[in-house]
């Protein structure tokens, strides 16, 4: 039997220290990952290859710079590796224009794209005989075409012309580079050398009734074309031959053989130009020379705009030569004119008469009237006085502020039909007040003012306007209602779809889009562009709810569409009414409006404002980012720059609670709704 030791050493209990977890778990030192990373890209550079293609880019002429866009592109000498998508190109060749483009790589192995450079422009310095003829290039004038003319390189067609010389058109290629061409070009005469002499000789020549200032015998120029040669002399009859000019072909015509006139008189007025009329026969313009019959009385009248009628009767003997002068009594009218102010400066004709109130007499001709005043817009006209008839003019000049704003079309309308009506609002509280029934808490009260003046549309966007913009567009239906008749507001667009609406629109009326857009979705605005958009919820809330002064009989703005207090007078607007108890759950009791659905835009009396709708049928898009405003009172206010959704105003035939009725009620997106469509706005200037 076993004794038990008494002095064995009993067990101790120790502390428990956890292994180290980095001890356990398998590390990844430098060199592995060396490894990984070259052969990740090992991987990588032979997927490259294996899927690129071989590019060879042939350039005329040899760049001096040249870079790819777009994607990888390694050069290998003559040739590219590049995978199939488009890539961007841009090259630099001296004396050539910058070769900015795209190109595309297709799935074939090996590729050839040639590209071109264009020339800079060159010049071309012309030397013109006569040096004053007309120019054109290309069917454009050219101002100064003794300057070198700068023209892109290739063939332009160049034309020379002059009353008294033959048209000279040819063509001519530039080579550019801003190099300088030197062109000569000296016109052909127009005309013909026609040789004239007389019998006996002295006798004035007149080519087509102009005085040639020469006397037989002598050469006149006579222009192509079939000529009126004409001598006169006095003492003598005068003599007139038809010919046929024909450019640079000199003729001689036979001799004039001049016959002693019975009687002659010499005749000029006073003023020149006047139709002289022998015995009720118009024989020409004064100065003239005219043969009468002696012994014979004569009637001679002289008649010129603006002037009383000059008459005379003679005899005279046989040989006799007289010279007569005959004077013409100029003939007016009185114009009287009325300024306001009184301070305003008065011309006739650019000279200044006088200021304020005038009573003028004016000769029988067009008088230029013209009123000015600093500070004012000016007034012109032209006033055609009448003998012995006084004529009025009463003229209010407007201030610059008055004149610009009397420039602005009271109405436009687009090329899709949309009549716009233009406002020039003050100022409109925004929100509610607290303690109104319904308030929700994003109607912050605050007070928006306007400079700049608006137009805004009478009617909202229906299907059929949209649809010429996007043909398939489909409102849809409600629980078997149709929405989407031509004449009814559109729905179911989002705020993207609608301000390219407004864009598409401002493209087709000329004006400048006030959306930057990229892939349908707007990126950024233009305040200063007075293309089409969505109004402001400002300007919306102005055209809603701001009353004219002598409309504000129980306040200046509305809280209703019909006015403060409900119910609505039936068939008022577009609600949720009786007869869409079945599609929506909450109406308004009793109220008919005899539309279960949207109805065609316009169906309902207009606002104050001649706006239809604003407070039914169809929720409205606005411009402005959703945020809860502040207090602080805003101008011209296109809301938040940054945002997620935007503002939704008004009610439509699917809300019905007193809430939603208000017209302070601000609602929020971004997609589209069946109750939600849109109005245009446009800034005026």
């Amino acid at each position: 039997m076993n004794s038990v030791n008494p002095k064995r050493t009993p067990i101790q209990a120790t502390e428990f220290t956890p292994s180290s977890a980095s001890k356990s778990a398998k590390t990844i030192g430098p060199w592995q990952s060396a490894v990984i990373i070259a052969g990740l890209f090992a991987t990588l550079t032979l997927g490259y290859l294996f899927t690129s293609k071989s590019v060879q880019l042939s350039l005329n002429p040899t760049p001096s710079s040249l870079s790819i866009t777009g994607g990888i592109a390694l050069n290998l000498g003559e040739v590219y590796l590049l995978r199939e998508g488009e890539y961007g190109l841009l090259a630099q060749a001296p004396l050539h224009q910058d070769l900015n483009t795209t190109f595309n790589v297709g799935s074939e192995k090996n590729q050839r794209l040639n590209f071109t450079f264009s020339p800079l422009p060159g010049f071309l310095q012309l030397n013109l005989e006569p040096s004053y003829a007309a120019v054109k290039i290309d069917g454009v004038d050219i101002a100064n075409p003794e300057q070198p003319i700068e023209l892109s390189a290739g063939e332009h067609t160049i034309e020379v012309t002059d009353a008294r010389y033959l048209k000279h058109v040819q063509s001519i290629n530039i080579t550019g580079k801003k190099q300088t061409q030197n062109l000569s070009i000296s016109l052909q005469p127009g005309w013909a050398d026609i040789s004239v002499s007389s019998n006996p000789a002295g006798a004035q020549i007149f080519v087509d009734d102009q005085n040639t200032r020469k006397t037989t015998p002598a050469k006149v120029e006579a222009l192509a074309g079939e000529r009126g040669i004409r001598l006169q002399k006095p003492g003598y009859k005068s003599q007139s031959q038809r010919v046929f000019a024909q450019a640079g072909q000199p003729q001689s015509l036979e001799p004039f053989q001049l016959i002693q006139a019975d009687a002659q008189v010499i005749l000029t007025s006073t003023p020149t130009g006047a139709a002289a009329i022998v015995n009720g026969d118009f024989l020409g313009q004064t100065p003239i020379q005219i043969d009468l019959k002696s012994n014979t009385q004569q009637s001679i009248g002289l008649v010129r705009a603006g002037h009383a009628r000059a008459n005379k009767t003679l005899r005279m003997a046989k040989g006799e030569i007289r010279n007569l002068h005959m004077e013409l009594k100029r003939l007016k009218g009185t114009v009287t004119i009325q300024t306001q102010p009184k301070t305003t400066n008065v011309s006739v004709n650019g000279r200044l008469i006088g200021q304020g109130d005038q009573s003028i007499e004016l000769s029988l001709e067009a008088q230029t009237i013209t009123l000015a005043l600093a500070g004012y817009a000016g007034f012109e006209t032209v006033i055609n006085p009448k003998a012995g008839i006084t004529q009025s003019l009463k003229v209010k000049l407007l201030t610059l502020e008055e004149a610009r704003l009397a420039a602005l079309k009271p109405i436009r309308v687009s090329t899709q039909g949309h009549r716009l009506r233009l406002f020039k609002a003050d100022s409109v509280n925004l929100g509610a007040s607290r303690r109104q029934p319904g308030r929700r808490a994003n109607e912050t009260m605050r007070t928006a003012t306007f400079k700049r003046l608006f137009y805004i549309s009478e009617n909202e966007v229906t299907n059929k306007q949209f649809r010429a913009f996007a043909s398939g567009h489909d409102s849809g239906s409600y629980q078997e209602t149709n929405l989407n008749d031509s004449d009814q507001p559109v729905s179911m667009v989002s705020w993207h779809d609608a301000a390219a609406y407004c864009n598409w629109l401002s493209k087709e009326d000329g004006l400048k889009p006030f959306y930057q857009m990229e892939f349908s979705k707007v990126v950024g605005q233009n305040p200063n562009a007075t293309g089409y958009r969505l109004p402001a919820e400002a300007e919306w809330a102005w055209s809603a709810r701001k009353l004219r002064p002598e409309q504000r009989a129980d306040g200046s703005q509305l809280t209703f569409a019909w006015g403060n207090a409900l119910p609505p007078p039936d068939r008022f607007e577009n609600y949720a009414d009786r007869s869409a108890a079945n599609l929506v759950g909450r109406t308004i009791f009793a109220y008919n409006d005899n539309y279960s659905g949207a109805a065609p835009v316009g169906s309902y009396k207009a606002n104050h404002n001649q706006l239809f709708d604003m407070g039914g049928n169809v929720a409205e898009w606005t411009h402005d980012f959703y945020e809860i405003p502040k207090q602080d009172d805003v101008e011209d206010y296109l809301g938040p720059e940054k945002g997620e959704y935007h503002v939704i105003k008004g009610a439509s035939w699917m809300q019905g609670t007193i809430t939603e009725l208000r017209l302070s009620f601000r609602d929020y997106g971004i997609e589209g709704r069946q109750d939600v469509g849109f109005r245009i706005a446009r800034y005026a200037e």
